[in-house]
């Protein structure tokens, strides 16, 4: 792990699973609490304490990092993250169908990549990009 300039996931794993203290003055504007807390709010395990340090948004980095390395239980977690493309896809089931996220993003794993090529060709205006 690299300690002079920390990724996002390095973050990640010091809170999670190593609870190392990886944070010093010079990186602790590396660190990013909007993706943290996002991350944080994808497990049912700690979506507590993702909601409970994002209601102190003034709160400084280093105590917002301090806090989730304290008080969530060590566990290797993983999350899987949405992609631009499948935001895109997710938008245009949705205006397809009728339907809210969740039973698009179910459709989504459904669909195969021709029936989605059809939607993106029967849903396209035109126009210019």
């Amino acid at each position: 792990m690299n300690t002079d300039d920390p990724s996002p996931f390095d973050y990640l794993d010091s809170i999670n699973e190593t609870k190392e203290d990886i944070m010093t003055p010079d990186n602790e504007s590396k660190y990013n609490s909007y993706l943290i807390n996002h991350y944080m709010s994808g497990r049912i395990d700690t979506v507590f304490h993702a909601v409970r340090i994002s209601s102190y948004p003034f709160l400084d980095k280093r105590l917002q990092y301090d806090y989730l390395r304290h008080a969530v239980r060590r566990k290797k977690r993983r999350v899987k993250w949405i992609k631009a493309e499948q935001v895109e896809n997710i938008k245009l089931i949705q205006q397809y169908y009728k339907c809210n996220i969740s039973r698009a993003k179910e459709a989504l794993e459904v669909l195969s990549t021709e029936k989605i090529n059809e939607i993106k060709e029967f849903l396209d205006i035109g126009g210019t990009k």
